[in-house]
């Protein structure tokens, strides 16, 4: 019994120094000079309290690309490009509900946003290909609507790529804004 005992130790001892190896062997990867984010409409949709009957609308996920110095739309940005709306994987917006945007009515569901930047106006697609890094694998063909908006200029620089929404009657605009150029997008539902 003894050393059935032992051997039930050493065991275990061995299984644990493995397990031990094992996860000092694992990379985690490094983090993201442009990280993700998310915005909701209404803002507060994921803060709600239990007494709250808030629901979210739209929810939109998306990297937050830094300025850094660059000089962002017409350099780092072409103007008359297709663009990825921020960094790394292409963004994506779910519409908890059918939407409005561009006079067409969009259903329920997960969709990619993409911008053409120009220096006046830009163009913002919403696109039914979904989980594409940037806009590398861009299809035009599977463009739900386009929308064009005017550009804004301010006066101060927004460091990170941004996103937010303010409420207008019957919808929202999604704001974006980055570097010293803001635009919106007016969602209706």
């Amino acid at each position: 019994m003894k050393n059935i005992f032992i051997l039930v130790f050493a065991l275990l001892c061995l299984g644990v120094k493995a397990q031990e190896n094992s996860a000092a062997d694992i990379k985690f990867p490094v983090a993201d000079p442009s990280p993700a984010d998310m915005v909701y409409y209404p803002l507060n949709a994921p803060k709600v309290k239990a007494d709250d009957a808030t629901k979210p609308i739209i929810k939109i996920i998306y990297s937050r690309p830094q300025k850094k110095g660059r000089e962002i739309f017409g350099v780092l940005e072409q103007y008359g490009k297709v663009w990825r709306f921020g960094a790394n994987e292409s963004t994506e917006v779910k519409f908890f509900q059918k939407v409005t945007i561009g006079g067409k009515k969009i259903k329920a569901g997960t969709y990619s946003l993409f911008a053409i930047p120009d220096k006046d106006k830009w163009t913002i697609i919403v696109n039914s290909q979904t989980d594409r890094w940037g806009a590398f694998t861009y299809d035009q063909s599977k463009d739900l609507v386009r929308v064009e908006v005017p550009v804004k200029t301010l006066v101060k620089p927004i460091e990170y790529f941004s996103l937010t929404f303010t409420p207008k009657e019957k919808g929202a605009n999604l704001i974006i804004g980055w570097d010293k150029t803001q635009v919106e997008l007016p969602i209706g539902f």
